[in-house]
């Protein structure tokens, strides 16, 4: 038996609520029957299969407002898997859904039966004809294509406000466009080429010259099936005309029926009808896209009108002077963005009614953006904008950080506005599309709706193309309550429709909300169109029923999913996804949005139940122990949640009380502790290589299985201890108290890199500068607390957090001095996490320091004194979450420019989820999060490799074999005499 076990019932959950009726039954406590299972496993390979109730719950739920627990998830690595599974489900008549980001609000990502996950192993962007197209994977997300594609000055034309999640195979499969696509640099316009597998298993390249002859002959039914129904369309002038005259605004309800029109073979109308079909026809496998060029230069504005028409009335003027983009934000979507990083506070005041308008203009270089400065300034003239808070300026600006700021409000809306519903409610998004002309009216008419139901709903949306998007809440669990939002789904269809002949889905695609008003919009003659469609294309109707096509008029109410509340932390959280991309377990266990789906399954659950206990036995493992605890999924959430340190505070429930009174002894004397891992390291270095690394990944190994591998870290042969004692300062005229972290005087530098190890390098160069620096003798047995924190001993954080605030209130003379410190995660503890464990006396010493991460000291402080002798030609960077929640990124790129002619930083550089010692507890962590950085940085030569903190360097050793060490070390080399 383990001497210290995680407390028993420890991640139960909390008087947060009871039994729900939509919690997963309990005969599913098994997870995926037999024979599935096995049939699947058996076809695909155990590692593809996940059968788990756990497994199945997390793949359960998106970014909509719905909830659909499969029988089993496969994980398809390729082609040959697709068609394996389509295959297979054709003949057992079952059925399957592709999920790749899961961003989709409709319920397009969520199957009953064999759902797919098609974003693991499915990513890749090729850039081609110097940026013009791009052949992108689908499950590439639209931030990382675009990465790629900046450096040639091209962008996609689709720019979804969900481009750090959403997948480029998603984007297509739903068409989306987002803030400046409208009806013109959508998916449909832009799209070059597709690779798709057909539900029969058929591959179609529409690039090959040789596509159709293969289809005719692959598919004969199917080729003569879809010129018979383009023929019809072509042969009656009124349906031809109003398929037009749909696709004039922004529309994605049903099938693209204009692809029978502009397309004159098979090949090319399926070519469109993939375009918006959610998965319903094939699955794309491989997308080419035409790019758009990359306007960098803008000039923007937040304008602010007394009400929503008003604002609604002037989109029309900025239209016609030539503005991009034009979106629009009501009164409940700026209050409601207060939350938002860089939102004025005082937002949060503004009149119920106001409304603003985000204008922004692009051009290429500064003379057209002085020209789009004078059309913006005469489209101003005139206009009943108002100033009801002092943060309002209603001005037109070029600031970068501005800028910046105001699109955070707008790609906000659905986050913020989410995560400000009462709790425990359900979210609802649509959106709608009239033509621009009558936006103003129907913004009216929508405010009427809203209230004659009782709702108050946020509105946003793209103003410039006539398409409004709006949130509502309602409770799920309460019967009345969906009946009432039944009620004004009806009445907005038919408003939309018979009122404004619009568009009842302009950009989300149709999904599972509005799949049963089709034929409300399209009409009975071209919705017939659409299911012909579908039976030609899936005769056996595998793909993703019920998504685009219901004829059940109450299928948009099956299947809504309940909110149960949660911890404070998670409750806001709406299920988008956003998070997912950051988070360094994606590919291994779980993401920040399962981590919260899974906990709030199991408040969901009946106490005591097997399918409850089943979730928590996989939790400990698959959400807690292989959670990294860096929070950046923080960064990418836009209202913040922290689910790493959620997940930090189940490791402080899981401690028994003799696990907490260890770690805070070892904080009680770490110096000994200090003194001890010093001691061994050096006595290891001096055993041959092989002799030592045996016994010591031995030893390490026997007492993982004693104690708990969360507790004690394997032997990693890759660290070297540290060189000797830090080197001799003077108090007497240093600029700066510098502090080495605790992991840079225990461990020391790649053995293979020569050079003095960090502490020496920082003081020389620093020397160098005229800057000196002084260490304090007494830093031993002091530390940033962040082992403590990281792992939730609450009162061994305490102990360190303290102490190392009243050392460095001594060392700083009272903070007259900056405290510089060498390792970013260590700045991160010192300047931001102890704070919650401080004394009262001890936050009023901290409020006075000055925390310097050393990188910004080098940058700020040192390079302006340095001269430069030698450099590399490359170097490759590799910013820490520790830089990027502390804003040092900028800092880090201007130390690594002063030493090498070239700086790269990975398009995929994210966290190596080494988190100070997570890396040698759980070394599959680091080894799926770095994956993708390290193919990058190991498809190439670079004389050096770089980064900003101890371990975080370790991990990307470990990742790409090669030997990173720290920008400052490189630094010291670039200017020595």
């Amino acid at each position: 038996m383990p001497l210290l076990e995680p407390e028993p019932g420890a991640l139960h959950p909390r008087d947060l609520g009871g039994p729900s009726p939509d919690r997963v039954p309990p005969h599913r406590a098994a997870g995926t029957p037999e024979p599935l299972r096995g049939e699947l496993t058996e076809l695909l390979g155990a590692e593809k299969v996940l059968w788990k109730v756990s497994d199945l719950v997390r793949y359960a739920s998106d970014a909509s407002p719905y909830r659909f627990v499969p029988q089993v998830v496969v994980i398809a690595e390729d082609i040959d898997d697709i068609s394996a599974v389509l295959s297979y489900a054709r003949g057992r008549q079952r059925e399957v859904v592709f999920r790749a980001a899961g961003t989709s609000l409709n319920g397009q990502a969520q199957g009953e039966d064999i759902l797919v996950d098609v974003r693991r192993h499915w990513a890749g962007v090729e850039v081609l004809e110097e940026g013009r197209r791009a052949r992108i994977r689908p499950g590439t997300t639209v931030l990382r294509a675009n990465a790629a594609l900046a450096r040639h000055g091209r962008v996609l034309g689709p720019d979804p406000a969900s481009a750090i999640a959403c997948t480029v195979g998603g984007v297509v499969a739903n068409n989306a466009s987002g803030m400046t696509a409208g009806t013109t640099r959508n998916s449909y316009r832009t799209l070059s080429s597709l690779t798709f597998v057909l539900p029969g298993g058929t591959v179609v390249d529409t690039a090959d010259p040789l596509a159709d002859e293969e289809l005719a002959r692959a598919e004969p039914a199917l080729c003569r099936g879809l010129m018979a129904i383009k023929r019809e369309i072509e042969a009656d002038p009124a349906l031809t005309a109003r398929i037009r005259a749909k696709y004039e605004i922004k529309n994605t309800t049903g099938y693209r029926l204009d692809a029978y029109l502009d397309g004159n073979t098979p090949v090319e109308i399926l070519r469109g009808l993939m375009v918006g079909s959610e998965g319903t026809l094939g699955f794309i496998s491989e997308v080419v896209l035409d790019t758009l060029p990359l306007d960098r230069e803008l000039c923007t504005a937040l304008l602010f009108f007394p009400t929503l028409p008003a604002a609604a009335a002037a989109v029309p003027r900025f239209n016609e002077a030539g503005a991009l983009a034009v979106e629009l934000m009501d009164g409940n979507t700026l209050r409601a963005s207060v939350g938002v990083e860089g939102v004025p506070a005082d937002w949060a005041g503004l009149p119920r009614t106001t409304t603003a308008l985000l204008v922004e203009f692009r051009a290429p270089d500064a003379a057209g953006r002085d020209a789009c400065a004078r059309r913006a300034a005469a489209a101003l003239e005139g206009l009943d904008l108002v100033a009801p808070v002092p943060s309002v300026t209603n001005r037109f600006t070029g600031d970068p950080g501005t800028i910046s700021g105001y699109w955070k409000a707008r790609k906000a809306f659905v986050t913020a506005v989410g995560g400000a519903r009462a709790r425990g409610t359900t979210l609802i998004t649509e959106d709608f599309a009239v033509p621009p002309s009558r936006l103003a009216e129907a913004c009216a008419a929508l405010l009427e709706l809203q209230a004659e139901h009782g709702f108050d709903a946020a509105v946003a949306g793209h103003a410039a193309h006539g398409n409004l998007h709006f949130l509502l809440a309602f409770d799920a669990a309460d019967p009345a309550d969906v009946e009432r939002y039944g009620a004004f789904m009806e009445a907005f269809c038919r408003l939309t429709v018979e009122r404004f002949d619009g568009s009842l889905k302009a950009e989300h695609s149709t999904g599972r909300n509005m799949a049963p008003f089709l034929e409300l919009e399209w009409g009975p003659g071209a919705a017939g169109l659409m299911w012909r469609t579908k039976r030609l294309v899936d005769p056996d109707g595998v793909l993703a029923p019920r998504i685009l096509l219901d004829r059940d008029p109450r299928a948009h109410l099956r299947g809504l999913k309940t909110i149960p509340r949660v911890e404070a932390e998670a409750d806001p959280c709406i299920e988008c996804g956003f998070c997912e991309p950051a988070c360094p377990s994606a590919d291994l266990t779980t993401t920040p949005r399962q981590r919260i789906v899974l906990r709030r399954e199991t408040v969901r659950q009946q106490p005591g139940s097997p399918l409850l206990d089943g979730l928590l036995g996989a939790y400990g493992y698959d959400a807690v122990d292989t959670c990294a605890g860096d929070s950046t999924c923080r960064l990418a959430c836009p209202v913040g949640i922290d689910t790493g340190a959620l997940m930090r505070d189940f490791r402080h429930r899981r401690h028994s009380g003799r696990e907490e009174a260890a770690a805070a002894l070892a904080a009680r004397h770490f110096g000994a502790v200090e003194t001890a891992a010093r001691a061994a390291l050096a006595a290891a270095g001096r055993v041959p290589d092989r002799v030592r690394n045996r016994v010591l990944e031995a030893a390490t190994g026997a007492a993982r299985r004693a104690v708990r591998p969360d507790l004690v870290p394997r032997w990693l042969p890759q660290i070297p201890g540290a060189a000797g004692k830090p080197p001799a300062t003077r108090r007497p005229g240093a600029e700066a108290v510098y502090y080495p972290a605790c992991v840079n005087r225990i461990f020391g530098g790649p053995a293979d890199r020569p050079g003095p190890p960090l502490p020496q390098a920082l003081v020389a160069v620093s020397e160098r500068a005229g800057k000196p620096v002084w260490i304090p003798r007494d830093v031993r047995g002091t530390c940033c607390a962040t082992i403590w924190h990281s792992k939730g001993y609450e009162e061994g954080n305490r102990v360190m957090a303290n102490r190392i605030v009243e050392a460095a209130w001594g060392w700083t003379a009272g903070g007259r001095l900056p405290l510089v410190v060498d390792a970013s995660s260590c700045t991160l503890g010192i300047a931001r996490e102890v704070v919650p464990y401080l004394t009262p006396d001890n936050r009023s010493l901290h409020e006075e320091l000055r925390i310097v991460d050393s990188v910004v000291w080098a940058a700020e402080e040192l390079l302006p004194y340095l001269q430069v002798r030698r450099t590399v030609g490359s170097a490759v960077l590799h910013p820490t979450c520790s830089t990027r929640h502390l804003g040092h990124e900028p800092q880090l790129r201007a130390v690594a420019e002063a030493c090498a002619d070239e700086v790269v930083v990975p398009d995929d550089a994210g966290c190596c989820a080494f988190a100070g010692d997570r890396g040698l507890l759980h070394p599959q962590l680091t080894a799926a999060a770095t994956a993708r950085e390290a193919a990058e940085v190991t498809a190439r030569t670079f004389d050096a490799h770089l980064s900003s903190n101890r371990m975080c360097e370790v991990g990307m050793e470990r990742a790409t074999g090669r030997s990173y060490h720290s920008a400052l070390i490189e630094l010291e080399r670039a200017t020595r005499p």
